[in-house]
């Protein structure tokens, strides 16, 4: 599937592509020490923490992967939106004020793993280096599927080989990141998460008028369901209890997302958190929804000529229903997805390689220094993660549900504890941080039972069942981390 005006296309991702080098132009000329560059010096506004935030989240797999999977299977695939959608409102009401207050109280940490390490006291840094090396590790596998996703939407757009696609999204992605910092990544996540929004609700909107109406629609899909033996309108056909179990448990993963929770801490005050749930729970609410009908539509849609590859549905019906300048702006909303993502992981990684490795080995930088630093582990990381992705054979689904699992079953568990139990340890951290890492990695890679159960249900069991045990079997915390938890308790109780 190729368009058929690549010229008009072109111009469109020229203007996008003009448009996320100038914001991150502006975005360095903001940027003057490390402390800029990896969190945006605690200013956030919340509308802006919940776009960047969802726009960050969400990846290439919004646009393609999911609209794919619903095109393919039904309704049946619609429970990873279900439980996104929840886990993401708990991550906003139960994380989003506390860690905002507790991160400043735990001696103005600005990265998860240094969070880790002064939350707990950690003096033998076992937990920043272990966190750290977590990021590096899923971060890596993470910016890959967004290399991916690139390749995969210039060889759908264009016919042309997908290390075109690789090379042109890295280097764009790489360019406004490495200058601009969080505050780049924060504000074209911001833009970006606008023009997916406006997409995923246009599409959808126009397929339905051009073919007649929802009417249409249904009996498009009926059709085909008839002719195939299939129901794409049922949640349940085809799909076991522990299928549903592993699509909705998605939600847990959340708790553990650097990307995401560091706009958390990055926010004005822990007031905020409020309206940004607002702003943010209702964007995905409406995005989600347009990528599961833009993949129902989809079926209705080529009943007659089935596509060859089902994450490409949503450019299909972009190019086939609008002129070739506004499908091509439409197309960018896809190039939005991946990159605001890809942006947001290049500045955690980036930070866990400064912040959290490199300080640990004694060395002082300076303002400049720490920036340049920044920079540096921002193009390492996206080259080996260009080099990953020329080998990957996983679909983006698969490669986005590995790296999420990984995070999710390390950090979620140890971040609650973290902030709403008093009585955990650095060993109860890093013990259930380690288990958490490894089971992810183990049920997947070695065993390869994450088509069974989603690994991420037993890697965050295995993560908070450890934390408790080996929390309540070493000494108790000291009056000092006491006095930070219920300083933190007093903040948040104040910011309602």
């Amino acid at each position: 599937m190729t368009t058929n005006h690549p010229a008009w296309t072109i111009v469109a991702i020229v203007i996008y592509f003009a448009l996320m080098l100038f914001i991150g132009y502006r975005a360095y000329r903001r940027t003057s020490d490390l402390d800029d560059y990896m969190l945006g010096s605690r200013n956030l506004p919340p509308l802006v923490a919940a776009l960047s935030a969802g726009a960050a989240d969400m990846s290439g797999w919004l646009l393609m992967g999911l609209p794919g999977a619903l095109y393919l299977t039904g309704l049946a695939e619609a429970w990873i939106a279900i439980g996104l959608t929840i886990g993401a409102w708990c991550n906003w009401k139960f994380v989003a004020p506390r860690l905002r207050a507790y991160t400043e109280v735990a001696r103005n940490a600005i990265t998860i793993p240094s969070f880790f390490g002064n939350r707990l006291h950690d003096g033998s840094n076992a937990l920043r280096i272990t966190s750290g090396l977590i990021i590096l590790v899923y971060f890596t596998f993470y910016v890959s599927s967004g290399m991916v996703s690139g390749g995969t939407f210039f060889e759908a757009t264009f016919g042309v080989s997908g290390l075109w696609g690789i090379a042109i999204v890295g280097a764009v992605t790489v360019g406004y990141t490495f200058f601009g910092g969080f505050l780049g990544a924060t504000w074209t996540d911001a833009v970006q998460g606008i023009l997916m929004l406006i997409a995923l609700l246009l599409v959808p909107v126009i397929v339905v008028i051009q073919m007649g109406g929802i009417g249409e629609v249904v009996s498009a899909i009926e059709s085909v369901d008839a002719a195939g033996g299939t129901n794409h309108f049922s949640f349940v056909r085809g799909v076991g209890f522990l299928a549903i179990v592993s699509a909705a448990a998605w939600g847990l993963g959340y708790f553990g997302q650097p990307h995401i929770i560091v706009r958390f801490m990055a926010l004005r005050s822990p007031q905020e958190a409020k309206a940004g749930r607002r702003w943010g729970i209702g964007w995905m609410a409406l995005s989600m929804g347009g990528a599961v009908v833009a993949g129902l539509i989809g079926v209705a849609y080529y009943a007659d000529s089935p596509l060859a590859d089902p994450e490409t549905v949503f450019l299909a019906l972009a190019q086939a229903v609008f002129h070739p300048l506004i499908a091509g702006f439409v197309l960018t909303a896809v190039l939005a997805a991946i990159m605001s993502t890809m942006s947001s992981q290049l500045v955690v990684c980036s930070s866990a390689i400064v912040e959290d490795l490199f300080k640990l080995t004694g060395r002082t930088l300076s303002a400049r220094q720490g920036v340049i630093a920044g920079r540096l582990g921002v193009l390492v990381v996206a080259i080996v993660a260009a080099l990953l992705s020329l080998t990957a054979s996983d679909t983006i689904l698969q490669l986005v549900a590995f790296a999420w699992a990984g995070f999710g079953a390390s950090f979620g568990p140890v971040i609650l504890l973290s902030l709403y139990w008093r009585r955990l340890t650095r060993w109860g951290a890093l013990a259930g941080m380690a288990v958490g890492a490894v089971t992810v990695f183990a049920w997947n890679k070695i065993f390869d039972l994450s088509g069974v159960l989603y690994e991420i249900v037993p890697g965050f069991a295995a993560n908070l069942l450890v934390a408790i045990v080996v929390s309540l079997l070493t000494p108790a915390p000291g009056p000092e981390i006491a006095e930070e938890f219920e300083e933190t308790k007093r903040r948040v109780r104040a910011a309602r």
